[in-house]
């Protein structure tokens, strides 16, 4: 009996063997093997048509092997090829930015554990060049028939143009809006000192040099002059200061600058002019236009105290609205004013052009230079902007709408006024300014 069971269990293992190697198991082995391969080809080609057509690129996270991959599209948005190394959940967080990632890390660890199905966020990620593209991620949470999450299936879509954006429009509302606050205090500020101006100089007509209440009164005129600077200062940033704008041509502008420039920055920095050929005209005031450029000469000598180089570039643009949204679609003259400086950080850059904002730091700078460069440049028509980089330097863009060159003879002097003994009528809705009309 025992024989003929051992013989029996020896006879079974023989067939099982002999299955196993049977040309029909290695067929069927084989077709299965086919069939992963197939269903897995499939699965990455769909990923590729899911893709293509909506733009944005996938990714597979395995959440029992932490095992990462990713279809051929997100290598031309990332610039990390699929089959290269790195292809683990430690590897993606590590290219997300320091100040997202535990953010990011929390917020995916919250949507397993609650048993959710979707799960979005937006964070910035390290591009294999190295700088950071803003992503916005939607996805899907894979649970097994116990509800634990075993597959985090992302797409992932580039929203860094569309925060670009949204941010500029957002500055260009707070600029707006410190306008209309700094004209609505400048303006009245404003009426205060012409009543204290006017006055001192009826006071002083009195006096006659007499005493010390004419130095005193020379003391308050002085005072006064410094605020009434500062109010003006105030009104241009808020582009209430009335201009006198003609057409002129913009490389004879800089010319007839550069001999001031160069006196400004001394002999450890180096003005380069790179003026384009061509001879474009824009509408600007004169003056205010000096006062940008020896503005931002100026900032650019104290951002080279160990010397350097500053360029002075003008050029012709065409936007069409999408890349400096503060623009009407058109063509600008762009006058660039660049230094090998310091640099700036991206908070100060943030903040450049708010009124009272100084980067030079107090007693050394009023906060109003950048903030009336600001005000000239949209009350122009144009535009001002500013690239930096800290230890690279800083470039200085202003925007200004190109026009047609005058016709010739267009500016002749005004005839002068007639003068008598006429009657004149002052209208004036402060009554101390008013009164000091009347009187001088």
């Amino acid at each position: 009996m025992r024989a003929t069971t051992a013989t029996h269990i020896h006879t079974r293992r023989q067939r099982e063997a002999a299955g196993k190697n049977s040309p029909q198991r290695k067929s069927n082995e084989n077709q299965r093997q086919t069939l992963r391969k197939t269903a897995a080809t499939k699965s990455t080609d769909h990923y590729q048509l899911v893709a293509r057509a909506t733009k944005d690129a996938i990714r597979d996270w395995d959440l029992t092997s932490g095992a990462l991959t990713w279809p051929q599209g997100l290598d031309s948005l990332l610039g990390y090829s699929p089959s290269g190394s790195g292809q683990t959940i430690a590897f993606w967080q590590q290219q997300i930015h320091r100040d997202d990632r535990s953010r990011i890390a929390a917020s995916i660890r919250e949507a397993i554990k609650s048993k959710a199905e979707h799960w979005s966020g937006e964070y910035r990620f390290r591009h294999a060049k190295g700088h950071y593209l803003h992503l916005l991620e939607r996805a899907l949470l894979v649970r097994d028939k116990d509800g634990r999450a075993v597959r985090f299936v992302g797409t992932l879509m580039d929203v860094t143009a569309r925060k670009q954006l949204r941010h500029q429009l957002s500055h260009s509302q707070k600029m707006e809006a410190f306008g209309q606050l700094a004209g609505g205090v400048a303006h009245d500020f404003n009426n205060f000192l012409t009543a204290i101006l006017g006055y001192s100089d009826l006071l002083v007509a009195e006096v006659q040099g007499r005493g010390t209440g004419a130095k005193y009164l020379s003391e308050i005129r002085s005072a006064a002059g410094r605020a009434a600077s500062l109010t003006r200062q105030l009104l241009t940033f808020s582009r209430r200061e009335p201009l006198e704008p003609r057409i002129l041509e913009v490389n004879t502008l800089i010319h007839n600058l550069e001999r001031s420039i160069l006196r400004l920055l001394g002999e450890n920095i180096s003005v380069l002019c790179e003026l384009m050929p061509e001879k474009k005209h824009i509408k600007v005031d004169p003056d205010q236009f000096t006062q940008i450029i020896i503005n931002l000469a100026v900032n650019a000598r104290d951002a080279m105290p160990a010397g350097g180089t500053l360029v002075l570039k003008t050029e012709t643009i065409s936007t069409n609205g999408k890349s400096l949204p503060e623009l009407p679609s058109g063509k600008y003259v762009r006058i660039s004013v660049i230094d090998n400086g310091m640099g700036m950080s991206e908070e100060v850059k943030e903040h450049l052009f708010e009124p009272f904002f100084s980067t030079k730091g107090d007693p050394h700078g009023s906060g109003l230079g950048l903030a009336t460069c600001y005000g000239i440049a949209r009350q122009s028509g144009g535009h001002i902007t500013v690239e930096s980089e800290l230890a690279k330097g800083t470039a200085v863009y202003i925007y200004l709408p190109e026009v047609a060159a005058p016709p010739a003879g267009a500016y002749r002097k005004r005839p002068k006024l007639p003068s008598g003994t006429e009657t004149i009528l002052v209208v004036e809705d402060d009554i101390s300014v008013r009164h000091v009309a009347v009187r001088t």
